[in-house]
């Protein structure tokens, strides 16, 4: 396997390219790689710290009550889909276009209106959740028991829409160490101030610890905003409303699309928690965190730096395709490892993460990183849709997505268990992928390059193998085939990323693990 692909990253669809196409695609391989090693290792150290606060919480709360807190998170993040109107992704958006166009008085007059209407915003949804807190209470959990939760959650709505815009700033700026320092910040209040309240006072503490850590993250972001320096524009309330309604025009599309994504989510956990119960709902919150684990770096990196960069190049086919080949190869690069180790040792890292308890999101586990393999494949085409502003199609493809998911979610879970609800996340994302790619060859004749396409065969051959070697073969041939797999997966994707960095560029350090890599392989 290894000898087959070991130049995977060299593109070789045409054998007369330029040196500077060579020098540009190398250029941005290492822009690529730069962001995702910033984010990634801010990604790092929360995994360390989730840990710790993953570990924790299970232990203090059972499968039942780390259901619970899911299920908050889950109310929490929906509600502030609704509340935010869309205006975080369409003000990144909106800022990277006037970023792009060096117009010092545009982004200015850009920035006060998000910040006037980020505000506005968390005003509104945190009274809405308030004043609508029972009914939301007694939908949910099927009496209104948790309603002085829900008053709790709508203060954490407030702080995370206010974090929300101070991070669509730092995000169209592309200010990626500062948006690396938040990720970690965000990560110690939870461990730090979550695991406390919990610990003192039990299952009633899981709504203030978010809350509590929502308003710390608020300050964070605060503070790091207040370093970039702009003239305040003289703009009066009938101006901002005005240049409010870009915004919120842009902003509909992601609304109703975050709102479809967190909606599905949460109807998941409904049918999960109706069906077979809080544990059961447990298992799966278990299993969906430990799934996104290790791809959350990657997509983490995608919204953060990819979004904006490819805004900028929108306006060419040929930059637009270039510049998503290139994410789709480091993306994909970088999670499969990941991926293929944690559906190879799913026990283990269960048990370490959570409780032996927790055992029976072993299986959901396994399906969800499918799931997010496909996720991570073809998010960057994805984001084709958005940078040329197709509100119809980008809401068209995502309530694809949700309705899809739902409805296979309500349909296996009844047949198969909870376990089904992991299956139809990665069904879903199955049907998800193919409708992308056709509407991205609509848009921008987009195809895969060569490199790119062998790339995701190799992805697709390991994750296959390590699948159903823990399925099918017994247990100590299994563990030796899937651990085989990641190793060499390993070593074939860290050799793939080193040399897609020019070696003119090549620190002694970078030379030395190459010719390691190939020496491997």
């Amino acid at each position: 396997m290894a000898d087959s692909i070991s130049s995977l990253p060299i593109d070789d669809s045409t054998s007369s390219s330029t040196a500077s196409t060579g020098q540009r695609r190398a250029h941005g391989y290492r822009d690529i790689l730069k962001s995702t090693a910033l984010i990634g290792s801010a990604t790092a150290i929360n995994i360390g710290i989730g840990i710790i606060r993953t570990k924790a919480m299970a232990m203090l709360l059972g499968p039942a009550g780390y259901g619970v807190m899911g299920t908050f998170g889950q109310i929490t993040d929906l509600a502030r889909t609704v509340a935010q109107l869309g205006i975080n992704s369409s003000g990144v958006r909106q800022i990277a276009d006037a970023v792009a166009s060096n117009d010092q008085r545009h982004i200015a007059r850009t920035v006060h209106v998000l910040r006037f209407v980020s505000i506005a915003c968390a005003l509104i949804g945190a009274a809405g959740l308030a004043i609508f807190a029972k009914p939301i209470a007694a939908l949910t959990f099927g009496s209104a028991d948790h309603a002085s939760a829900m008053w709790w959650l709508a203060l954490a709505v407030f702080f995370g829409l206010i974090t929300g815009g101070q991070g669509a700033l730092l995000q169209g700026m592309r200010r990626i160490p500062e948006m690396a320092k938040l990720a970690v910040i965000g990560g110690l209040m939870g461990l730090v101030i979550g695991v406390p309240l919990v610990y003192f006072y039990g299952s009633t503490g899981i709504a203030p610890s978010l809350t509590a850590s929502a308003a710390c993250l608020a300050l964070a972001s605060w503070w790091y905003t207040r370093r970039i320096k702009l003239d305040r524009p003289a703009m009066k309330l009938v101006e901002i409303l005005k240049e409010s309604g870009t915004l919120f025009k842009l902003g509909l599309a992601f609304l109703v699309s975050g709102f479809l994504m967190q909606g599905a989510a949460y109807v998941v956990r409904i049918v999960i928690l109706q069906h077979d119960g809080a544990d059961a709902a447990g298992f799966y919150q278990a299993a969906w965190t430990l799934g996104g684990l290790y791809a959350g770096v990657v997509l983490q990196a995608l919204g953060t730096d990819f979004y904006p960069r490819l805004v900028g190049v929108a306006h060419s086919n040929e930059e637009c395709n270039r510049t998503i080949n290139e994410q789709a190869q480091i993306s994909l690069l970088l999670a499969i490892p990941g991926l293929v180790a944690t559906i190879s040792l799913a026990p283990l890292v269960i048990t370490l993460f959570y409780s032996e308890a927790f055992h029976a999101s072993v299986e959901i586990l396994r399906w969800i990183c499918i799931g997010m393999a496909l996720r991570v494949f073809i998010y960057p085409v994805g984001y084709l849709v958005v940078a040329r502003n197709k509100q119809v199609l980008f809401f068209l493809m995502d309530a694809a997505w949700c309705v899809a998911n739902v409805l296979l979610t309500w349909w296996l879970v009844d047949w198969i268990g909870t376990m089904g609800a992991g299956l139809a996340y990665a069904a879903s994302y199955g049907l998800h992928a193919l409708l992308v790619y056709f509407a991205a060859r609509k848009l921008s004749d987009f195809q895969w390059s060569r490199s790119t396409f062998r790339t995701a065969c190799y992805g697709a051959s390991t994750v296959t193998v390590a699948f159903f070697a823990v399925e099918i073969l017994p247990p100590i041939w299994a563990y030796i085939v899937a651990i085989g797999v990641t190793m060499l997966c390993s070593i074939v994707s860290l050799r793939s990323l080193l040399e897609l960095v020019s070696p003119q560029r090549q620190t002694g350090a970078l030379r030395y693990l190459l010719k390691l890599g190939k020496v491997i392989s």
